[in-house]
């Protein structure tokens, strides 16, 4: 099991490996991911809100082109215990620019260390351009 961090380093780490984008913790609160997860914990001591049953959930997009091209998606699956933090599972999903499900990628068993970086989960939806055959140049001696 995964040593629990505080919320300081548990951001830092996943925004150190690129995770720096903007996200919405339980489907509100948007923010940078620090200031997201610390504004829906205000929310919730201050009872406006309340911590879900299970893991906290973070959404965000990972790659953005504009609304009407294919963009990459992330959900983190969060464990919060006593003021600590760990990551449990990522879902990583590409989606066209209609919200079609084009591939996706669930990653269990994480943790922050393990977690991709943010190229890598990119790099886990997009597919890698295929070589048409004959068309790698050919040296011949004349």
């Amino acid at each position: 099991m995964e040593a629990l961090s505080d919320l300081n380093t548990f951001a830092k780490i996943l925004t150190d490996k690129g995770y720096n984008g903007y996200f919405h913790t339980q489907g509100a609160y948007a923010g940078k991911l620090k200031d997201s997860i610390s504004e829906y914990l205000e929310n919730c001591q201050k009872g406006a809100d309340s911590l879900p049953k299970q893991d906290l959930l973070l959404t965000g997009y990972l790659q953005w082109s504009g609304d009407d091209k294919p963009h990459v998606e992330c959900s983190m699956w969060v464990k919060y215990l006593d003021g600590k933090f760990s990551l449990s599972r990522m879902e990583i999903a590409k989606k066209d620019g209609f919200g079609q499900l084009l591939k996706k990628s669930e990653l269990a068993n994480l943790s922050i260390i393990s977690a991709p970086k943010l190229t890598e989960a990119i790099a886990l939806v997009n597919d890698e351009p295929k070589q048409k055959a004959g068309n790698s140049p050919k040296r011949f001696k004349l």
